[in-house]
């Protein structure tokens, strides 16, 4: 008995830590009352819109939420997991990969004009992962995975 309510209890948590989700139908005020004003917003073809919800820059989250032209939630998405790091190629335009994963929480200027975006993501290993862009606003390489530096080795 006492595992059973052991289990309740990680299981109402898991529920509580869920961040909250934009349902298809819903209308864009509905959506900015419940989730509030967007960090970003991007233009979609046919006048569609992707509204973001990033929690940088210690967060390791970001919600994309899809109007389509008639301002209904058509799909929602936490877009920070593997598969959508995946999607990053060389050469990738910097507003393509904006789209895909929302703004980092940090930028940092490197060497040969090229600036390095991170992100943080929900992961046991404590890592971020990172995109180089070239001057020109295109991927160098791909994604790649690093330990996160806010991690406390000692914990």
């Amino acid at each position: 008995m006492l595992a059973l309510v052991g289990l309740v209890a990680v299981l109402a948590g898991c529920a509580v830590l869920q961040e909250p989700m934009a349902t298809p139908g819903q209308t864009e005020a509905e959506v900015l009352a419940r989730l509030g004003t967007p960090t970003g917003r991007y233009t979609l073809p046919a006048g569609a819109q992707r509204l973001e919800y990033a929690t940088g820059p210690y967060g390791r989250t970001t919600l994309m939420v899809d109007l389509g032209g008639d301002g209904r939630v058509t799909a929602s998405q936490q877009v920070l997991t593997e598969a959508n790091f995946a999607k990053v190629r060389h050469g990738m335009r910097r507003d393509d990969v904006l789209l895909l994963l929302g703004r980092p929480a940090d930028k940092a200027g490197e060497y040969m004009n090229r600036q390095t975006w991170s992100w943080r993501y929900p992961t046991y290993e404590c890592q971020w992962v990172r995109i180089t862009f070239e001057p020109d606003g295109r991927v160098r390489g791909g994604a790649s995975f690093l330990p996160d530096p806010r991690c406390d080795a000692d914990e």
